[in-house]
This record gives C-alpha cells, sequence and structure tokens, in this order.
C-alpha cells in the first residue's frame, strides 16, 4: 500500500528511452510523480542541488561526460535518503559489481513491463533491493565468486567493426529497436539486420546483450 505519492526523477540521455520511462511512470500517476530528468549524471546532480526533494532515480549507466555509477557514487553521499534504481540493458557482472558498490539500491532492465518496474520502486521505498530475475542470478554468482576488478583485456583476436557496424552497436546499446536505428541512421530495417548480423558473427555473440557487453568489455564503443 502507498501512503505517499512518490517523487521520481530519470538520468538518461536518450530522449526517446526517457519519454517511454515517463510513459511506463504514467500509467501509475495516482502513486508515482516524475520531478525531472538529467540528460546524464552530471546534469542530473546539478538539478538534485537544487532540489533534491525526491524519493526515487531511475538511473541509466551509460551517458555522456558522468556515467550512471559514477553518479550514483556522488549521490549516495551528497544525498543519501534518496534510492537509486539502475534500469539500463546492461547486466554484465562488472557493472554490476559496480553499481552494488557506488551505492545502487536496484538494478532493473529497461525491457522490464510497467508493473514489474512500480513494483520495484514500492519494493525499493520499504527497504528492499530489487532485481531483474537475470541480475539476480548473475548477483549470486558474484556473492559466491566475487570478482577483481582488473585491466580490461584485449580481444584474442582483433575485431574491426566498419563504421557504420560501430554505429548500428551504439544506438542498439541505447535501447533502440530496428526500425528507430533504421529511421535515426536513414537506412532500411533489412539494412540494419544485416549489419547487426555482421556484429554478431565478427563478436561471435548470438544476441543484442551478449554483444553489448563484449563491446562495452573491450572498448568497442
Amino acid at each position: 500500500m502507498i501512503y505517499k505519492m512518490i517523487k521520481l526523477a530519470i538520468a538518461e540521455d536518450n530522449a526517446l528511452l526517457a519519454k517511454s520511462i515517463q510513459e511506463k511512470i504514467g500509467f501509475f500517476q495516482d502513486d508515482l510523480r516524475f520531478k525531472f530528468r538529467g540528460i546524464n549524471g552530471k546534469d542530473l546532480i546539478e538539478k538534485l542541488e537544487l532540489d533534491s526533494n525526491v524519493d526515487v532515480i531511475l538511473m541509466d549507466i551509460q551517458m555522456p561526460e558522468m556515467d550512471g555509477i559514477e553518479a550514483t557514487a556522488i549521490i549516495n553521499q551528497k544525498f543519501p535518503h534518496i534510492k537509486v534504481i539502475m534500469l539500463t540493458v546492461l547486466d554484465d557482472e562488472n557493472n554490476i559489481f559496480k553499481a552494488i558498490q557506488a551505492g545502487a539500491n536496484g538494478y532493473i532492465l529497461k525491457d522490464e513491463p510497467p508493473k514489474k518496474l512500480l513494483s520495484s520502486i514500492l519494493e525499493i521505498m520499504q527497504g528492499g533491493a530489487p532485481m531483474s530475475a537475470g541480475v539476480a542470478l548473475k548477483t549470486m554468482r558474484l556473492l559466491r565468486n566475487p570478482i577483481q576488478m582488473e585491466e580490461i583485456p584485449n580481444l584474442d583476436e582483433k575485431v574491426d567493426l566498419t563504421l557504420r557496424e560501430t554505429e548500428v552497436l551504439q544506438q542498439i546499446s541505447k535501447g533502440y529497436d530496428y526500425k528507430q536505428i533504421a529511421d535515426f541512421l536513414i537506412i532500411s530495417p533489412s539494412t540494419v539486420r544485416k549489419h547487426i548480423e555482421n556484429i554478431y558473427l565478427k563478436l561471435q555473440v548470438h544476441n543484442k546483450i551478449e554483444a553489448i557487453q563484449k563491446a562495452v568489455k573491450h572498448r568497442l564503443i
């Protein structure tokens, strides 16, 4: 049961994804109130310094100027009353580990339905630590086998992505679907699909999440 309106802020550099998140919040406008959006971690913190009357922040990880993990660490120190839920497409162990270290209270993937987002916000307000199912499994592995943060290794073999493949992969990492990528890059959806097939082949992966994880880990994007 909700006893007060929960005030939310968002950190998301992608305008379309930010709008999508706001629409999800809008489904529960009797319970949740959207306050403002930061286009990156630095922008969000500047806005919090003007108005920190926020209960929960939905935090993206990959953002220019200041990423979500660095922003979370600063918010945890400056505004300890604010809960932070990482809302991202990245569910690799390194990001989970770093986010928890930075003080994140929850870790949810962007493709979760609105009801899952609401239940996660309610859970975090009640002292819980909401996580998407896949993230929870990886967190359990981290607890059993803590990883050491080491220098990012190089790929066994050099991977040469074309400029266009890199652009497509960057858009995938931001959560765009095939049509949105096609519109943004002014190419056809079938061409996007072909680029993605080539990316999977070069990176030796089988899906978008694996491609993003490998590309981020090896600094390809």
